[in-house]
This record gives structure tokens, C-alpha cells and sequence, in this order.
């Protein structure tokens, strides 16, 4: 049953809808609370004799000649040509091919005139400034969807220089807006894998809003790809068996194995985006989860704020004052002086004019806050964890915090490796000293676990879980221990310990361990934030040999944490990427019967956990299911999200010890 669905009776949810409207179109409730969508409104043709600077403008907005005519016809439509816009665009979508493509309805949001016209805004020239890209991609447009609409009739007026300037000043704050970051962890997703015989490296990038467009990169690392074509679903329930139409990737640049795309994310939730991939070698597919959610607002820069109020002051005098003098003077012949009736009915109308004005900026404001408050119950909110040590020991963790929109349990969660929470502790601020622990749950939103022998210091923790949707989160807590002298460490439980990250060089890449085993980091030549790289770590023996015994930990090669040094980024990552694995499980038991793909892992290192969507109950075995030696070496993708200074602990298992190493790397 589809999570997402129970929540809200009285309103369809996106899933529901026919699919070609749950995908590539403008949410029918979506509102533009921007200036930008009465910009439009003034648009007309460009005349020849025109200023270059403003045909020039317009060329890089992506605005034709004569679609102007378009807009008019949207704006003031006579009866009959309304009937003739439903019979061209309001039934079903399996009769409308445009539509299906992701055309925007043109009567989709009645609140938003910028929606009407997506579909006739060309794509941007491939060097065009990366601010007017910016602007596209606030406004919403879509490049693909370029369509011409010549049936509607010619405009009359023209938009002159200074209502363009108007224009671009009202848009001026969207382009200058900064972007949000995650709280923990990446907002980018990662992943690398294999959809049939192609070996593909993913990037997506989540949209900051819901509704909102996620981007989507992928680059080959198999020849011979023809296209690659992506569409999102819901990861769970009904949804997830009717895909919407997909959306055709593209080639940006002269690299054949390099493809972008971007798609519209319509609700939070758990999705997954699927790969529909064609090529020399046949057909593959692969969907990748991706955990979608409101990260924030935009906020207004205080000094745009004092300047627009200063301009909306203004505007009131100013309207009070024209009331007034058309209320004194408009009837009187030139050079005549206004009597003392005519001057106290001034008054009357300035004060009734200025009260109005008053009146409708605290209903406008009213208005603005009531609809800020209902986005911001959107916006996603991450549990709280409140951590205590009791007096056996024993390392309590108990959840509180909000029933953000579709989670509304704290025992809903499914096993990831195993165990249904992965705990992180580091010591803090060295971060010295790691370990990676597994508590059991014990109630509702409660979990406990023993400790083992823990050196005394001020601990981070960094709790993971997966809800049964597929949606994870991350709870973050700290606790002050003394030095603790209690049980050895068992099962999947590891320990490490290393250098303070302050007294490190970050151009370390040897790593030694208690055993006398080392493990080697193929660092990069660059560590740039946001660029993705893969973080290859190889185990050596004492001999300084590729370590001949390496086994699985929790059925993978190696398990991977990346943390920022001062808190702010936390990422859990495996050879597959950044996703949840119980996530990705659930997604490629849903491409089995599409496609013919081995579910053995893209990254060579992580192929002989291959099979482990079919072990019952998530179950991740630590036995090679090949039979064959393990390679000594693991890579994990991945993209720092910021720059800064940032710890890696790697883990790799031989035979039946468990090592942790630690890194240093300094992102630019």
C-alpha cells in the first residue's frame, strides 16, 4: 500500500493522476507567488527598429517572434477560441501526443500566467551565461518543450526599454537567491551500477522545492550507447506499476558517453528514477531511489526587502495623493482654485483611499503568511534523537520531533544490511575515534544498545534507518561519556581509531592498521565539491600484497562515511552510491521483469553482493555467493557537497577481522 496516498482523502495525490500529467507538466495547484509571472503579460513583438539590447534580451529569454500574439489570446480569450483550446488540449492524453511528451496544459494553473507559456520558450545556446540558465531553470522551462501555438490572433502593443528593466529588476532577486544545503549528509544521489551490460555513473541533483525539477547526468563507461531515456515513478505501491512517459535524454557536448536530463519531481516522497537504456549490446534498465523533499525557502535579502518596502510606501503615497487631487481638481477649468467643498472631499477620499490601500497590504501580507505557513509544513523535518547512557551501560536512544507530512511511525522500519539502524560515533572534535554500531529497538522510536570498551570524550552520532516506503533519514544527537570498560566487540560491530584531523595532512594516503595491514587511497589529482569522483581504496597484507583473504562486510566489499569537520555533512556510502540499500533492493526487484538484466553490481568491486535483493528478509551475508576469490580493492562514488576539510572512514573486512581506516581530504 502507497504510503503517500492515505494521508490526504479529500485531494488526488500527483500518483493518482494519469500519468502523462503526473510527469513533465506544471502542478494544476502550483502557484507562482513571483513578480516574474506578470512579465509576460507586456510581452509583444519586436519591431526591427527595436533596441539591439532589447531584441538581444529577449533572444537569450528564449522569446519568438510572434508568440506574443499567444499570450494576448491567453490572457483575453473569446468564447470560441476557448472551445477551440479545450478541443485542442483538454482531452485525455493517450488522444494528445504533445501532451503525453510533457506539454504544459494551457489552462493548467489559473493562479500562474508564467505556466501558460512554458511550452513556447526555446532552449538556451549551450554557451549562453549561467545566470540567465539559473533564470530558466527558476521559471520552470522546460527546453524540450518548444512548441508553437500560430493559430491565435496578433497583438497591437509593444513592450517598451523601461518596462523591460521593470522586468529584469523583478526577476533580479531569483537569479541572485543562494542555494540551500542539507543539514546532514549530501543533497546530491550517486550511484553506480550496471543497467543490463552498460555500466553507467549517476548524478542526480534533487530540487530544492517541491514541485520542483531534479537534474540528471549520466556518464557511459560502456561504449556503444545509442540513447538513454529516464522517467520518475513512485517507489512503492499502485504508482510504482504505471510509469509515466519517459523523457529522452540529451548529448550536451561533443562526449557521446556523457547524457543530461532533467525531470519534474510533482510530491515529497520516495522515488525512483528509471533508466530505459538502447545500444550496441541491446536493451538495459536500472532505476535509481531518489528521496525527495522541501529542503527550504528562499529568504529575501534584508536590503531588497527595506528597498521594496521603501518602493510599496511610495506607491501608497503616491495613489493617495492622485485620489486626492482627482477628487480637488479634476472638475475644475485650468488655473482655478478648489473651494473649500471640494478641498474636504479631497480629504475624505485621500483618508477612505489611504485606509484601502492600508487594508489590502495586511490582507496581501495576511495572505502571503497563511500560504508561507502551509509550504513550510512541507518542508522536510528530520527527527530528533535524544541519546542517554544508563547506569549498566547501556546507550539509549529515543526519538521525538514532528510527524512530518508522510511519516507519522517510528516503527516502521525495514532491515538495511541487516540491521534496522547503523550508528556512527564519532569523538569529537579530533575525530579520533569511530565506531560503527547496530542498536536494537526495544519500543516505538526507542533503541538501546550495550557499549563496548569506550575511551572517555563528547561523541556524534549519526543514526540511519529506512522507513518501509524506502525513505531514509538520518538522526544526528551527541553524548558526553566517561571511559567505559565493558564487552569486546562482536558481529558487525567495528572500531577505529587514528590521528587527531587536525594534526593530519590531508595528502596522506597510507593508512596503517593494528594487524599490520595497510589500506591505500588512489586519491585523485582534484578534490572540487560537487564534481564526482570515485574514492578507490585497495587492502594490502603485510608483505604489502593485495590482502589474499578479503571477505564481505555486511555483503558488501567495504562500507564508507564521509564527515565534514565541523558536523555539517554526514553521508553513509557503498560501492552502488549514496542510496539506501534496502531502497535499491526494492527498485530492482521492480525492473526484474522488464528487463533481462543480471543484477550483478557496475562496480567490480561490489559484484559479489549481486544477489543480494534475493535473500529474504534483506538479509546481507558476509559469504562470497561466487565461491571465487575477492578482489582487495573497493570503490565508492561520490561527490563532496561543500568544500572544506572532511574525514573518511573506510571499512573493508579479511578473514574475520573487521579494519577501519581513516583519511583526510581538503575540498576546494
Amino acid at each position: 500500500m502507497n504510503r503517500f496516498t492515505d494521508q490526504r482523502k479529500s485531494e488526488p495525490h500527483p500518483f493518482e493522476r494519469p500519468p502523462a500529467h503526473a510527469h513533465g507538466q506544471v502542478h494544476p495547484t502550483a502557484r507562482s507567488k513571483s513578480s516574474c509571472s506578470q512579465i509576460f503579460k507586456l510581452i509583444r513583438p519586436v519591431p526591427q527598429a527595436e533596441s539591439t539590447v532589447i531584441r538581444r534580451l529577449r533572444t537569450i529569454l528564449g522569446i519568438r517572434e510572434g508568440v506574443a500574439a499567444q499570450y494576448h489570446a491567453f490572457l483575453h480569450p473569446s468564447t470560441e477560441s476557448r472551445r477551440h483550446l479545450q478541443k485542442l488540449h483538454l482531452h485525455h492524453p493517450d488522444q494528445n501526443p504533445a501532451q503525453a511528451r510533457g506539454q504544459v496544459h494551457p489552462i493548467a494553473s489559473s493562479e500562474s500566467f508564467s505556466s501558460r507559456i512554458f511550452n513556447t520558450i526555446p532552449p538556451v545556446p549551450h554557451p549562453e551565461s549561467t545566470v540567465i540558465d539559473r533564470l530558466r531553470t527558476i521559471l520552470g522551462i522546460r527546453a524540450c518543450n518548444a512548441r508553437p501555438l500560430s493559430h491565435l490572433a496578433p497583438a497591437n502593443h509593444l513592450l517598451s526599454p523601461r518596462s523591460w528593466l521593470f522586468a529584469l529588476l523583478a526577476c533580479l532577486p531569483l537569479l541572485l537567491a543562494p542555494p540551500a544545503h542539507a543539514h546532514v549528509g549530501s543533497p546530491d544521489v550517486y550511484a553506480e551500477r550496471n543497467a543490463g551490460p552498460y555500466k553507467l555513473s549517476i548524478v542526480i541533483r534533487p530540487p530544492l522545492v517541491i514541485p520542483g525539477v531534479a537534474e540528471v547526468e549520466v556518464h557511459s563507461q560502456t561504449p556503444g550507447i545509442h540513447a538513454i531515456a529516464i522517467t520518475p515513478l513512485a517507489l512503492t505501491g499502485e504508482a510504482s506499476k504505471h510509469p509515466p512517459t519517459p523523457d529522452a535524454m540529451k548529448t550536451p557536448t561533443a562526449d557521446p558517453s556523457y547524457f543530461t536530463g532533467q525531470l519534474w519531481i510533482m510530491a515529497p516522497g520516495s522515488w525512483q528514477i528509471r533508466f530505459l537504456v538502447d545500444g550496441a549490446q541491446g536493451h538495459g534498465v536500472w532505476s535509481v531511489p531518489l528521496p525527495a523533499a522541501a529542503q527550504g525557502t528562499r529568504k529575501m535579502q534584508r536590503s531588497l526587502g527595506i528597498f521594496l518596502s521603501a518602493l510599496g510606501l511610495l506607491l501608497v503615497i503616491g495613489m493617495t495623493g492622485i485620489v486626492g487631487a482627482a477628487a480637488r481638481e479634476s472638475q475644475l477649468a485650468p488655473s482655478e482654485s478648489a473651494p473649500p467643498q471640494r478641498r474636504r472631499s479631497a480629504a475624505i477620499a485621500m483618508t477612505v483611499s489611504f485606509a484601502l490601500l492600508v487594508t489590502g497590504v495586511i490582507l496581501g501580507n495576511w495572505w502571503w503568511r497563511s500560504e508561507a505557513a502551509d509550504y513550510a509544513s512541507l518542508v522536510y523535518k528530520p527527527l530528533a534523537m535524544d541519546a542517554t547512557l544508563t547506569r549498566t551501560n547501556l546507550l539509549d536512544l529515543k526519538f521525538r520531533g514532528p510527524s512530518w507530512l508522510f511519516r507519522s511511525r517510528f516503527d516502521d522500519f525495514i532491515p538495511d544490511h541487516n540491521h534496522l539502524m547503523h550508528l556512527y560515533m564519532i569523538r569529537w572534535p579530533a575525530m579520533d575515534v569511530v565506531y560503527h554500531l547496530h542498536p536494537d529497538p526495544i519500543a516505538s522510536g526507542e533503541f538501546q544498545l550495550a557499549l563496548p570498551s569506550v575511551p572517555a570524550g563528547t561523541y556524534h552520532l549519526y543514526a540511519d534507518v529506512v522507513h518501509a516506503s524506502g525513505f531514509p533519514e538520518t538522526m544526528v544527537s551527541s553524548v558526553t561519556l566517561p571511559a567505559i570498560t565493558a564487552r569486546p566487540l562482536a558481529g558487525d560491530d567495528a572500531e577505529g581509531q587514528g590521528s587527531p584531523v587536525s594534526s593530519t595532512a590531508a595528502t596522506t594516503t597510507s593508512f596503517t592498521l593494528p594487524d599490520g595491514y595497510t589500506m591505500v587511497w588512489n586519491k585523485p589529482a582534484a578534490l572540487i565539491a560537487r564534481q564526482p569522483n570515485d574514492f578507490t581504496f585497495t587492502l594490502l597484507d603485510r608483505n604489502g600484497n593485495p590482502a589474499p583473504d578479503t571477505a564481505l562486510y555486511m555483503g558488501m566489499l567495504g562500507h564508507a562515511a564521509f564527515v565534514k569537520d565541523d558536523g555539517t555533512v554526514f553521508a553513509h556510502i557503498h560501492p552502488s552510491g549514496t542510496v539506501a540499500m534496502a531502497a535499491l533492493m526494492m527498485a530492482e526487484q521492480q525492473n526484474a521483469p522488464a528487463s533481462s538484466q543480471p543484477s550483478g553490481a557496475g562496480n567490480s568491486s561490489s559484484s559479489p553482493s549481486s544477489d543480494m535483493k534475493d535473500m529474504p528478509g534483506m538479509n546481507m551475508s558476509d559469504t562470497n555467493p561466487s565461491g571465487g576469490h575477492l578482489p582487495s580493492f573497493v570503490s565508492f562514488p561520490y561527490g563532496f557537497p561543500t568544500p572544506g576539510r572532511y574525514r573518511i572512514v573506510v571499512q573493508m573486512k579479511h578473514g574475520a577481522i573487521i579494519e577501519t581506516a581513516l583519511f583526510d581530504a581538503a575540498v576546494s
